[in-house]
């Protein structure tokens, strides 16, 4: 018999960041290892991961990282981590290994597996079978342990229409459901969407309408690491006698890669090149980043693109999913598309690209598993509630149904739940750019305060024999107000600061903290009554 700990790093009631731990014993194995991207109040912040600090305080219990699919929000953080912990394995398909690789994480690290064959570890075992989602060769794990089978979904739908590297495996699903299933970890995302995710998500019929009714040039905006979506626009292009162009090096790359390894059934008689750029029926895919959504179009609308000039005949679809943190972005760029003339597409509300499991779906995966332990994961909270009274439809007692945030552990000793209500320290650090250290919440609260209320920088050098002012005090102002429409106040900053240096120096010493001090005290106060602002205040004192 065997002690179980099962926590979140991440993923519980958060979109992204997805990392889920699980002890056995003195095993651990981690689920993916995701990142979430930044919203528009966390100024500069790229993308967050999880603080990993509980993995390098274990790091020689942990037998490996199992990514179940190339998607940034299950992958993102893996990079991060082996720069972390460098000796640490990483388990993955093959397109998800490239998929890796292409992000920069070193192929050295990345142990390449197989759907269906089972990676043995001692007493356990860890066993990926494959399931339907919109990129290639994604897998759901179960850990087989004396207690039980684990099991971990990850992003998955029902449809038995999705073949090859696209195909899910239900007769093996059931398999593991007859053994015995301990836990099931299951993703929560549209558990609140009634019915199957499927044929929602078959787009090719509505790609062929946009590329068949629009004869000008066919702009469609695509995430990379939705191939399936990727694919549907080949398959509506095949009898339009018009060329695709690939815009972007990653995008190129990625496409590639899956039609050299059988991953995408092509005709590549359909692939163009950037002398077909201006045909007047070309077909463009250009790649947005999560990180920086609707950036490519953006730069296109602005004219920075260095090969794409819109025109009047030109037709933009938006083939990728719509996140409600980018909805205020997405009005601002189809206004923006208007006003040049430029018509827009985009995804009916009975379509999807985001082939997360709906209700029933979920209800299938739950049936054919029959969970002892059903655990919600992946989504916001109300989505999670939302799984679990799906689970309490198919019977489940409120008992069997274990419901935490991230950090709270579920621990299982022989087979039963033992709640102690114990907490594993998690946190999240925020990436800045190419900077591997966490920007931290006070780095962001200054970056707020510059974005509303600007800066102030007031500068004095004095004399450092006779303590004299010889220079300034200097204004200088940045986001807060027009120097130019603004002398008088400038001259009062610079009388309110120069009494304060003034009345800081006595018997030869200049106290120039307690200036700094005092003139963001002073200085705060008199802009807030004339102005109601409060820029951020940094005095400068030096000798010379």
């Amino acid at each position: 018999m065997s002690k179980i700990n099962i926590f979140g790093m991440g993923g519980l009631n958060e979109n992204g960041k997805n990392t889920y731990v699980i002890e056995i014993d003195k095993d651990i194995f981690i689920l993916d290892a995701g990142l979430k991207y930044a919203n528009d109040s966390m100024f500069g912040v790229d993308y967050i991961i999880p603080d990993y600090e509980y993995l390098v305080k274990n790091r020689k219990r942990i037998k490996g990282v199992f990514i179940s699919h190339a998607h940034p929000e299950s992958c993102g953080g893996v990079k991060d981590l082996v720069r972390i912990i460098p000796e640490i394995k990483i388990f993955a398909t093959k397109y998800t290994k490239n998929q890796m690789i292409f992000d920069g994480v070193p192929e050295k690290n990345i142990t390449e597996i197989i759907p269906h064959k089972k990676i043995v570890f001692g007493a356990n075992s860890v066993f990926p079978i494959q399931v339907n989602h919109s990129t290639p060769e994604s897998v759901m794990y179960v850990i087989n342990t004396a207690d039980g089978a684990i099991c971990y979904t990850s992003d998955f739908i029902v449809d038995p229409s999705m073949l090859g590297p696209y195909h899910m495996d239900l007769g093996k699903i059931a398999y593991v459901g007859k053994q015995g299933v301990l836990a099931l970890l299951c993703e929560s995302s549209f558990s609140e969407k009634i019915g199957h995710t499927s044929p929602s998500h078959h787009m090719s019929s509505f790609f062929k309408e946009v590329i068949n009714k629009n004869d000008g040039r066919v702009i469609f905006s695509v995430l990379h690491s939705y191939l399936y979506t990727i694919e549907g626009i080949f398959n509506a292009a095949r009898d339009s006698h018009r060329k695709i162009v690939v815009m972007g090096k990653k995008l190129q790359n990625i496409i590639n890669m899956a039609i050299k390894e059988g991953y995408m059934n092509i005709d590549e008689k359909l692939l163009g090149d950037l002398n077909n750029i201006n045909d007047k029926n070309a077909i463009l895919l250009v790649c947005d980043e999560r990180e920086n959504p609707y950036g490519v179009i953006e730069k296109i609308i602005h004219g920075n693109d260095k090969y794409i000039k819109l025109n009047s005949e030109d037709t933009v679809c938006f083939a990728q999913p719509k996140y409600d943190e980018n909805e205020k972005l997405f009005v601002k760029v189809e206004n923006e598309l208007a006003m040049l003339g430029i018509k827009t597409i985009t995804i009916p509300k009975n379509k999807g690209v985001s082939l997360h499991a709906s209700s029933e779906d979920l209800m299938i995966m739950i049936s054919l598993l029959k969970p002892k332990y059903f655990i919600p994961v992946k989504a916001e909270y109300r989505y999670m509630v939302g799984n679990a009274n799906l689970a309490t439809d198919l019977g489940y007692k409120k008992d069997n149904i274990i419901l935490k945030q991230n950090g709270e552990l579920i621990t299982i000793v022989d087979k039963k739940l033992i709640d102690k209500n114990e907490k594993i320290f998690v946190d999240d650090v925020l990436i800045d750019g190419t900077s591997t250290a966490d920007v931290g919440e006070l780095v962001i609260k200054d970056r707020e305060m510059l974005s509303e209320n600007g800066i102030v920088l007031i500068s004095a050098t004095l004399s450092k024999k006779t303590k004299e002012i010889l220079v300034g005090p200097e204004i200088i102002t940045r986001g807060f107000i027009y120097v130019k429409d603004s002398k008088e106040m400038i001259e009062e900053i610079k009388r309110i600061s120069e009494d304060i240096i003034v009345s800081n120096i006595s018997n030869n010493y200049v106290d120039f903290n307690n200036i700094k001090i005092e003139i963001r005290d002073k200085l705060s106060k008199y802009f807030y009554h004339e102005t109601e602002c409060k820029p951020m205040i940094i005095a400068v004192i030096q000798e010379v």
